[in-house]
């Protein structure tokens, strides 16, 4: 059973709004094959995959929660993503491992991403290029309203229980572990931008450790 900390975070009309903003971007996605990021409310790249079936087929069965492995092991949560990156092969031939490989380490880098394996580094590996779309699926005033350390927060404790209790009681491995490590990162952050909100500007998640 997943732990719930029942937080209240929109109502069901603006969800479905949401979502009607959601599909009608999406249609603007290229389906040709090739990698993709799924960005999330800061617009940087918290998972990239990669899709031989299309990268809108793919990405929109990610957001609809429908046959996504990624969903389905708790280690994303839509709510969190405003924003999808494309890079279509730009010629038959091109190694499509190599060039997901390339991206998934150069924005691993930056900041880390809720893949559950990260490839080895290539010896000669490519300069990595920008996308060739950069598609907004959320509304930036609702990415603003997400934004705040009083929705954000909250969201991502229970995000993390979820996921917590998925690897007690579903699969306990190394990736479903890495991503626990990913997510105190990314909660961190949060937590840390909610206790400078409240004035309490020396209770970081350091000091509390620490005792």
């Amino acid at each position: 059973m997943e732990l719930s900390i029942n937080i209240s975070l929109g109502d069901e009309s603006n969800n479905m709004n949401i979502q009607k903003r959601r599909d009608s971007a999406l249609k603007e996605l290229t389906d040709e094959t090739g990698v993709y990021a799924l960005c999330d409310l800061d617009q940087v790249p918290i998972y990239i995959g990669l899709s031989k079936d299309g990268i809108r087929t793919r990405v929109r069965r990610h957001l609809t929660s429908a046959r996504s492995d990624v969903i389905a092991n708790r280690q994303l949560d839509i709510w969190e993503i405003s924003q999808v990156w494309a890079w279509p092969l730009k010629r038959e031939g091109n190694n499509i491992e190599v060039l997901e490989s390339e991206i998934i380490n150069h924005y691993n880098r930056k900041s880390p991403l809720v893949n559950g394996k990260i490839p080895a580094e290539l010896v000669h590996a490519g300069v990595v290029a920008a996308p060739a779309q950069k598609i907004s699926i959320m509304d930036e005033q609702e990415r603003l309203y997400r934004l705040d350390p009083l929705r954000r927060l909250p969201r991502q404790l229970e995000h993390f229980s979820n996921l917590f209790s998925h690897i007690l009681e579903v699969k306990n491995n190394s990736e479903q572990r890495r991503m626990l490590r990913v997510h105190i990162s990314r909660m961190r952050k949060y937590y840390e931008n909610f206790m400078k909100d409240s004035g309490e500007t020396e209770l970081y998640i350091d000091n509390l450790l620490s005792k």
